[in-house]
């Protein structure tokens, strides 16, 4: 016996869960997915990730811009799924979509919850210097993320940790989990159990605002800033860099927290470590714009960026 699965998910992250639930012999009668979207310097139409491995295992691929329409309502239930499996769709799902299957509707969410509810929980870990974050199944509710967890697995945040690397750890995991979830499901075992009412923090969406480098922060909360925000979107801080186009925005996707002590945004010496308003930051790796990743100390180096240099955080008013 196996379980009719309605898929909905959109990115890399959603990805392995697709492949572990059609691996486990589930017949995933219909896959949800984000319109395809220009990408590229060519702006061509690009499938989600998702998408494309439908598409590879033959599965019917749906794209609808809402789903909050009788008409989307009624396509819905007629796949006659007997449960729905969501991962990263990016699409609220109305009461008419959440009600449709008769085992409800199953989330996979990248946090402890009920701390992380929201859009962008794996950064926000990061960002907040959490020590371990994890991956749960529960049962979807109209309200965001507060549905009753079934299952969950933690993992540990290592300082050094970045969100990309996170996000890379906890996909494997989440669709084992999801998998035996179904598994569960299946026999009639899965129980549930409601989140606790303490504890709810919200992973807001990633602002531009907040990639900015602050170097008045202090030191470790800037280490986290980073990790938390690389590779996407990257934190930044923007500098002179002698071309005469005036400051220019440089990404930073590594760095460590180091000795050292000036006035904030003081670039200290040639290995790349910089004042902030507590301690100092050691630039690893970085990225100007326009340009590939490079190590911090070539781009020093080939920007001609001596100490006493200063960084800053934001272009002039």
């Amino acid at each position: 016996m196996s379980l009719k699965v309605v898929f909905m998910g959109t990115p890399d992250f959603a990805v392995p869960t697709l492949a572990e639930i059609v691996g486990g012999g589930h017949e995933v009668v219909a896959v949800y997915t984000r319109a395809p979207a220009p990408a590229g310097r060519g702006m061509a139409l690009k499938p989600s990730p998702v998408q494309a491995l439908a598409e590879r295992f033959g599965l019917p691929v749906l794209t609808p811009a809402t789903l909050r329409t009788a008409e989307a309502a009624e396509t819905f239930r007629g796949h006659g799924a007997d449960v729905a499996v969501v991962v990263a769709y990016g699409m609220i799902l109305p009461p008419a979509i959440l009600d449709a299957p008769p085992l409800g509707c199953l989330n996979l969410h990248a946090s402890i919850l009920p701390r992380w509810r929201g859009a962008a929980p794996i950064q926000r870990a990061v960002m907040a210097g959490d020590a371990e974050t994890g991956v749960a199944v529960m049962r979807m509710e109209p309200g965001l993320d507060t549905g009753p967890v079934a299952m969950l697995e933690r993992v540990a945040i290592t300082p050094a940790m970045t969100a990309g690397e996170l996000h890379d750890r906890l996909m494997p995991l989440g669709a084992d989990l999801m998998h035996r979830a179904l598994g569960a499901l299946e026999r009639g075992g899965l129980a549930f159990t409601p989140q606790p009412e303490a504890g709810v923090v919200y992973a807001h969406k990633i602002t531009n605002e907040e990639a900015r480098i602050d170097w008045a922060e202090p030191a470790a909360r800037l280490h986290d800033r980073v990790r938390g925000l690389s590779p996407f979107p990257g934190a930044f801080f923007l500098a002179d860099l002698g071309r005469n186009s005036g400051p220019e925005r440089v990404k930073v996707l590594r760095a460590a927290p180091a000795e050292g002590e000036g006035e904030p945004g003081t670039l200290l010496d040639a290995a790349g470590t910089v004042a902030c308003g507590e301690g100092a930051l050691r630039l690893l790796r970085v990225q100007p714009a326009g340009k590939g990743v490079m190590e911090a100390g070539e781009f020093l180096r080939g920007r001609r960026l001596e100490p006493g240099a200063r960084l800053a955080g934001a272009l002039p008013a």
